[in-house]
């Protein structure tokens, strides 16, 4: 039996960051239903379980929409612009 979801921990360094969120196709592009969490050297992380499959993402850093700057994978979506890709 394969697993069907998995458990994918996000990262984002921004240490002068006021709030980040981590959006995309798993939670409809929410911009506040994912909060990311600072550690004490300003490395930002999310948890999340996903399901088997491909998925886009940007973090949402102080109000500006943010590629993953660690994520090579990219797609470009019906708005014209990039999203990070991860596929599991």
């Amino acid at each position: 039996m394969t697993a069907q979801r998995k458990r994918v921990v996000f990262t984002f360094e921004a240490p002068d960051a006021n709030n980040v969120f981590l959006a995309g196709s798993f939670n409809n592009w929410s911009t506040n239903a994912d909060p990311m969490k600072k550690n004490s050297e300003g490395v930002w992380t999310k948890a999340k379980i996903l399901q088997k499959g491909v998925h886009e993402y940007k973090f949402i850093v102080d109000n500006k929409w943010i590629l993953d700057p660690s994520c090579q994978n990219t797609s470009t979506n019906a708005d014209g612009t990039v999203n990070s890709v991860i596929t599991i």
